[in-house]
């Protein structure tokens, strides 16, 4: 403008910018193996952890020993060397007093005869590191519930169509172990026995993982599922020279929990770290320690070997469906998947962490203690007397095979039974008749189990105190919340005709 100076800058506008910038200016000489600061503001002093007296000369961040890891040093100034600058590039250093921070560096470098003069500006971005750290976390995990639900959904109806054929395999192979057979009929009825027994436990394991299993949760010590689980693979471990270190805390507090389920789990972490060490170095050594975190007030188990490790890309995918690294063959890759799904039934997680060559760390995490605690299992009852004659009973049941083993076994024990195969034929019979004991389906087509009970709790309310229900669909339904409301008695499928027959004859004593 006329008439008015331009205005100017002094050095000392320069010098207040530098020294109150709230981020690390550096200029210096940086070499392969030295640093020489010619200049350092007091935040980047503040920043690193070094005191404002120290002379500028000692104020060096890019010396080798600021680096968590020596490598980082390297490509950061390969990159100066080659591109003349970088921006908003990661480094990993240590303050003074040895804490790790993250420092993001935007610098240009000129190239001197045997180092690179470096202007930079650092700041520390530790705090946000964290937060993506932990967004990134949340986001797996929900990625992770995703598949697990979709997948959940799918397993659950697989599940329940393997039910009903299993059922009536063990069923009928049940009613004819009671029979005089040869020795060779025998060997082979004992073999269909147990390929369909293995076969349950195949789909208690799928709905599991679909979390629609019934499940018995009591006051657990997780240190005595360890040893429990331990003393299963001792033999195995011995011959396989699997050396074993427990380190379990004394007084670890309670959980609520499924043993089995936890024992599962357990199962699952040690064969993986078996079958990887002895792949990789033919022998291993398995550390168990568990502890107690008072501040999340969580009970933790860290299952480490010392085998090959694994990638970040192998960590990221372990815990999805049907994700494998063992051989075609040898792995169904739905042992971790279950374990995860497992950990999160109880209110807990399941975490992994690997360096290749340096073995994996698996931690489970339980909540200590428990809201509910299930009250003791009541004693043995006596054996029920005779069944009365004349005691009748209803089998519904749309599986013919399966509802005609029941019934067989039922007329076994002494009861008149009847046969419906669906719940509408099951509201006419006891509409003409009357029942001691009603043996229903859940799951039938027409009119399935639910809506027959609602039928007879509004025309004959006494007789719902007579249903046992059965049914391949139970825990995290509605049928749960059913059975819940209801109060009746129920047997998972696949189930064992004995124990029909025990639940029924307790049912009229």
């Amino acid at each position: 403008m006329a008439g008015v100076p331009h205005p100017t800058l002094g050095n000392d506008a320069f010098l207040h910018l530098f020294e109150g910038l709230r981020e690390g200016v550096f200029i210096g000489l940086v070499s392969a193996d030295a640093t020489a600061t010619l200049a350092a503001n007091p935040y980047l002093r503040l920043m690193m952890g070094w005191a404002e007296d120290v002379s500028v000369t000692d104020v060096r961040p890019f010396d080798l020993d600021c680096f968590v890891d020596p490598l980082a040093r390297e490509g950061f100034l390969a990159q100066l060397t080659r591109d003349g600058a970088v921006h908003d590039h990661l480094l990993r250093l240590r303050r003074l007093d040895g804490t790790a921070i993250w420092i993001e560096v935007t610098a240009r470098a000129e190239p001197l005869a045997h180092a690179l003069r470096v202007e930079a500006l650092m700041r520390d971005v530790t705090e946000r590191k964290k937060l993506e750290d932990k967004a990134r976390d949340v986001f797996r995990q929900l990625s992770q519930a995703e598949k697990l639900a979709a997948l959940g959904q799918t397993m659950s109806g697989v599940a329940h169509e393997l039910n009903n054929p299993l059922a009536t395999i063990l069923a009928c192979a049940e009613r004819l172990t009671s029979r005089r057979l040869d020795d060779h009929t025998r060997r082979d009825l004992d073999a269909v026995h147990n390929a369909a027994e293995r076969a349950a436990r195949i789909v208690r394991s799928l709905q599991t993982f679909a979390r629609k299993r019934h499940t018995t949760r009591t006051m657990v010590d997780l240190n005595h599922v360890v040893r429990d689980t331990l003393a299963l693979r001792a033999y195995e471990q011995h011959v396989a020279n699997v050396v074993i270190i427990e380190a379990l805390a004394a007084g670890l507090p309670l959980v609520f929990a499924d043993h089995h389920q936890l024992q599962q789990v357990l199962l699952n972490l040690v064969i993986n770290a078996e079958h990887a060490m002895l792949g990789a170095y033919g022998r291993g050594r398995l550390v168990l320690r568990s502890w107690h975190d008072a501040e999340r007030d969580a009970v933790m188990l860290e299952v480490s070997d010392d085998g090959p490790g694994m990638s970040a890309d192998v960590q990221e995918k372990i815990f999805d469906p049907f994700f494998t690294t063992k051989a075609v063959g040898k792995g169904t890759g739905l042992g971790l998947t279950v374990a995860y799904a497992i950990a999160q039934e109880h209110g807990g997680r399941l975490a992994v962490s690997s360096v290749p060559g340096r073995g994996a760390s698996f931690v489970l995490e339980l909540p200590a203690g428990g809201t509910h605690v299930r009250a003791p299992e009541p004693a043995a009852a006596p054996a029920p007397a005779e069944v009365p004659v004349g005691t009748r009973a209803l089998v519904v049941e749309d599986e013919h095979a399966l509802g005609e083993a029941v019934a067989d076994a039922l007329r076994d024990a002494g009861f008149e039974v009847d046969r419906a195969a669906d719940g509408e034929e099951a509201i006419s019979r006891t509409q003409r008749r009357a029942y001691d004991v009603i043996v229903c389906d859940l799951k039938m087509p027409r009119v399935d189990g639910v809506a027959f009970y609602n039928h007879l709790a509004a025309t004959a309310p006494a007789l719902t105190r007579r249903v046992i229900f059965v049914t391949g669909d139970v825990a995290g339904t509605e049928a749960e919340a059913f059975l819940e409301r209801s109060g009746c008695r129920w047997l998972a499928k696949p189930f064992r005709l004995r124990d029909v027959v025990r639940t029924a004859r307790e049912l009229i004593a």
